[in-house]
């Protein structure tokens, strides 16, 4: 048998950790990881945020990001220990015969740069094409990509085409120097499940086409199920699990694998009718400067201690309604009834009333939390604003939450430096319920959490919202977090409510084509799911 392409041994990857008012440490970030790659084939590496998985993916290139070093184990490619290669060699190696393919093409793109200048330079750097044969190749990989215009779209500058359309340029880029082994990180992770299909459509029949290797980083399974060959799952820079596909699937063998593969196996029965807490009605809204609506003519109740998901692609219009309902951005029309009220469309016109029953928890916890503030003054602040705590008694308040949100009063003196993603979200849920409010608003709050993470996120909302009786307007672009969640559902496009109901209604057929197209695109824990689903579309475009 031929020597496989990628061989890594015994790995060991140490950092050096500054912890707060502590002297420097080394860690391990990864410990005694070991696998082998074939040309060809696919490997997807499947684990948790801090699992290690993209510090192993670019140990394939001998790269440490960040002050990660290798320090122990053999790294083979094409046959020889890059661990002991020269800079040279490696600037050699890197671009030529393995490349990355980032999460964020949109942080990763110069965009003072045309795409083509991009796409061919690393052909032209490293001398493996002229610039007329490269120019060639790239527009080859557009089509295959299925990018719009393959003839053209390279003489556009990165903002001039959308999140889902720049991750296939940066696949084209990727694989237009001919490399032996890709490393895909988290490719898809950012984009909507309608984007996402496609492009992972595309990596699929671009690494079958090209007949490159790839390494798969993903968090999501059921995503990596439908490209990858063999996939290893790990966690704390551990090996848990290491086999085909199939095996991992379908016959998982440890406790943490068979966790991975049941997540979101959350069965919330939608409640019975109940008085409204929020009623929107003909709200219309544009941005201050522009003469289009962003929202048209919205119209969507939320009773009280239940829940609305508002789900559609990016673009939408899903947070924009959350910024309306906020006072954030005023409507331009249309009025929006809260707890028997009629809201100022205006926030400073807002009574202090108005902002302590209509809380909202944002998509990214880092952003949303002072770093220089205890998570005891974090979640201490709406207390003191509201109700006027002070002392014990706000310390004594700030334990309960932290008691209600299963994390305990060991947590009061930590900074957010100091927690995990998980734990800043929660922290994020008890500040909102501080102020004891009436309706919470939910923006993307678990998209940016690993799956058994968010599914832990999950339950406590519906915990706190069974013991609070507050209602949720949860924005997401995961169907899979709307069956989980949801009592009512809102389905936008472009602006535009297009399927609204109760979740049994709105889930069930007969479905308008957007909705539709949103329901296939979710994808499923089986082999072969993207394959039919690719085949359904093209049937579905050969009879239009």
């Amino acid at each position: 048998m031929a020597e496989p392409l990628l061989t890594i041994e015994g790995l060991r990857i140490e950092a050096t950790a500054y912890p707060p008012g502590e002297p420097p440490r080394d860690v391990v970030l990864v410990e005694d990881v070991s696998f082998a790659l074939e040309k060809g084939k696919v490997l997807g590496l499947i684990g948790e945020s801090g699992a290690g998985k993209s510090t192993i993916g670019l140990s394939s290139m001998a790269y440490g990001r960040g002050g990660v070093r290798l320090t122990g184990g053999a790294i083979r490619l094409n046959g020889r220990d890059i661990r002991l290669a020269g800079s040279s060699d490696l600037r050699k190696l890197r671009g030529r015969e393995v490349t990355y393919v980032a999460q964020s093409a949109a942080a990763a793109f110069n965009p003072a740069l045309r795409l083509m200048d991009q796409v061919i330079e690393t052909s032209l750097r490293h001398g493996i094409l002229s610039k007329e044969a490269a120019e060639k190749r790239a527009i080859s990989l557009f089509r295959k990509l299925g990018l719009p215009n393959p003839e053209s779209i390279g003489r556009r500058y990165p903002h001039q085409v959308s999140g889902g359309q720049l991750q296939r340029v940066m696949t084209a880029m990727a694989l237009c120097p001919k490399p032996d082994l890709v490393i895909f990180d988290e490719p898809t992770t950012a984009l909507d499940v309608t984007t996402q299909i496609e492009v992972l459509a595309a990596i699929k029949e671009a690494i079958a086409d090209t007949g490159v290797a790839a390494l798969y980083i993903t968090h999501d399974l059921a995503v990596v199920a439908q490209v990858a060959d063999a996939i290893m799952v790990l966690r704390a820079g551990k090996k848990v699990e290491y086999g085909t596909t199939q095996q991992i699937i379908e016959t998982p063998r440890e406790d943490y694998t068979r966790a991975l593969v049941s997540v979101r196996s959350i069965d919330h029965k939608e409640k019975a009718e109940a008085e409204l807490v929020l009623s929107v009605r003909n709200v219309t809204a544009r941005y201050r400067g522009t003469n289009f609506d962003v929202l048209k003519n919205i119209n969507v109740d939320l009773p009280a201690g239940q829940t609305l998901a508002v789900v559609g692609e990016s673009g939408s219009g899903k947070s924009t309604l959350a910024r309306v309902i906020t006072g954030l951005l005023p409507a331009s029309r249309g009025e929006i009834n809260f707890a028997g009220r009629v809201l100022s469309p205006e926030l400073r016109a807002r009574s202090k009333d108005d902002l302590r029953e209509l809380q909202m928890i944002y998509q990214m916890a880092d952003t949303a939390m002072n770093p220089r503030q205890t998570v005891g003054t974090i979640i201490g602040r709406p207390l003191e604003f509201y109700f006027g705590l002070k002392g014990e008694a706000r310390r004594k308040r700030v334990q309960e939450l932290l008691d209600q949100i299963e994390m305990g009063s060991g947590y009061i003196d930590r900074y957010p430096a100091e927690l995990s993603g998980g734990q800043k979200q929660r922290v994020c849920i008890a500040r909102a319920l501080a102020a004891k409010p009436k309706l919470i608003i939910c923006d993307e709050v678990t998209s940016a959490l690993d799956p058994l993470v968010a599914d832990g996120i999950l339950k406590l909302l519906l915990e706190l919202q069974a013991q609070e009786h507050v209602a949720y307007l949860f924005i997401t672009h995961d169907l899979a977090t709307v069956r989980a969640i949801a009592d009512r559902i809102a389905v936008m496009y472009r602006g535009e409510v297009v399927r609204y109901g109760t979740k049994t209604d709105v889930l069930s057929p007969p479905f308008d084509d957007y909705t539709d197209l949103l329901l296939s695109s979710v994808p499923e824990m089986k082999l072969g799911w993207l394959e039919k689903v690719i085949e359904t579309r093209s049937m579905e475009a050969a009879g239009n």
